[in-house]
């Protein structure tokens, strides 16, 4: 079970790679938009976490803390990427403090992973 769980954590990885890799590339690029690879990373991202935060296999407490307010930042990310998404079909720029929000969110994210145990 301890094996499954660690490929459902690279699965989660993947995703947190997808969305902060091809935000990283709009940005270094200066095209400030959304991508259907963010909508990708976002989604594969959230399900893993999903599935994470399920208490099986492990011999410890989840901290619910923690995985509530990453559900929080992760929903407020697809808020904003979903926001700018429909901004582009309607020829619209996104605003570039929702852009960087998405990456900066991401980032505390993975940070909140990371760091808050």
């Amino acid at each position: 079970m301890e094996i499954l769980r660690h490929i459902v954590v690279f699965i989660h990885l993947i995703g947190f790679a997808l969305l902060f890799g091809s935000w990283a590339v709009e940005a270094v690029n200066r095209r400030y938009g959304v991508t259907r690879l963010m909508n990708w990373g976002l989604l594969i991202a959230a399900v893993a976490g999903l599935a994470l935060a399920a208490p099986w296999g492990i011999e410890y407490d989840l901290n619910y803390a923690k995985i509530g307010t990453k559900l929080v930042v992760l929903l407020v990310i697809g808020a904003f990427i979903g926001i700018g998404s429909a901004r582009q079909k309607r020829d619209q720029a996104v605003p570039r403090w929702m852009f960087w929000a998405i990456g900066i969110l991401t980032a505390l994210n993975a940070a909140l992973a990371v760091i808050w145990r």
